[in-house]
């Protein structure tokens, strides 16, 4: 080989060389590196960091319910006594079923699942109708109308309590229990919830629908809500938990006793019982809302496209 020929090979080695790409530095925005992660004492303290704030957050909401399932079952001395006891001395559930009588829990229960159901159903035709249109239909000033809706999530309720309870009375809807499912229907957190989840289906099931020849309720029914059982769910729990725990409106409208819901029941004769019975009564309220939980919560887990056309 000449020598010519022998600097153009140590030429282009030399060019090839200086083209390689340099490794990319890889840099961890992170107060822990990977590498101190992996080690055996950085294991350690990510476990013993986790299982420690698992459990504070698990304590933090567990123990009121705890406190209050102990409470019921203590006398009204244990209860009384400072400091509290965090273990009843001699357990006996006695105070249940004293509360099941002395409250007519049976009663209150049966009016609030009442109330609660109406609230539901309105809730879903007005709430998911105004999302879906909002969303899919796309009315004109419909920007406008989802941000007077989201606007009224700035008012404090006790602002429109007055004028609400006015109105109520100028209906004639005391002590009927459209004074408690009117309110309930239109609900602009819902609906922006709903609106935003819909927002998300695929417009080709939307188009698909339409060449097949469906209307929009058609579509409606058949498409969208089929894949919209998780965010259906999340809304049925936001609305009966509500119209569970809800007070000061159901003290208002409902002033007659056979009509009164549990959390305004309780309320009213507290006072002429003793503390246990109290936590009893309290206790069975709660019950309800847990198996709320407990149905719903399927529905809540399932995946975005449940019930869409399968490919």
């Amino acid at each position: 080989m000449s020598a010519v020929g022998a600097r153009r090979v140590a030429t282009g080695a030399s060019r090839s060389r200086r083209r390689t790409p340099k490794p990319i530095e890889v840099r961890h925005r992170t107060i822990v590196s990977p590498h101190q992660l992996n080690s055996k004492w950085g294991r350690r303290v990510y476990w013993l960091v986790l299982v420690t704030v698992i459990a504070v957050f698990t304590l933090a909401f567990v123990f009121p319910l705890y406190w209050m399932i102990t409470g019921a079952m203590k006398t009204p001395e244990e209860i009384a006594e400072m400091p509290p006891s965090l273990f009843p001395a001699d357990p006996r559930p006695d105070a249940f079923f004293e509360a099941w009588d002395l409250f007519d829990i049976g009663t209150l229960l049966a009016n609030t699942g009442y109330y609660a159901l109406g609230a539901w159903l309105f809730s879903m035709a007005v709430d998911v109708t105004a999302a879906y249109a909002l969303s899919k239909l796309r009315p004109m000033f419909g920007g406008v109308i989802l941000g007077a809706m989201l606007a009224t999530l700035m008012i404090p309720p006790m602002v429109i309590l007055i004028p609400l309870y006015v109105t109520i009375v100028d209906l004639g809807l005391l002590n009927n229990a459209w004074g408690l499912w009117f309110p309930a229907a239109a609900n602009g957190f819902n609906i922006f919830l709903l609106k935003r989840f819909f927002d998300s289906i695929p417009r080709e099931l939307i188009e698909a629908a339409q060449i097949d020849g469906a209307g929009p309720l058609r579509i409606l029914w058949s498409v969208v809500l089929p894949v919209s059982r998780p965010i259906l769910g999340v809304v049925s729990i936001f609305t009966i938990v509500t119209a569970f725990k809800d007070f000061v409106l159901p003290l208002l409208v409902m002033t007659d006793s056979e009509k009164m819901t549990i959390s305004v029941g309780l309320s009213q004769t507290a006072g002429a019982v003793t503390q246990n019975q109290v936590m009893g009564g309290l206790v069975i309220a709660s019950i309800p809302m847990i198996i709320v939980f407990f149905i719903f919560q399927r529905h809540i887990m399932a995946g975005l496209t449940a019930g869409s056309i399968k490919g």
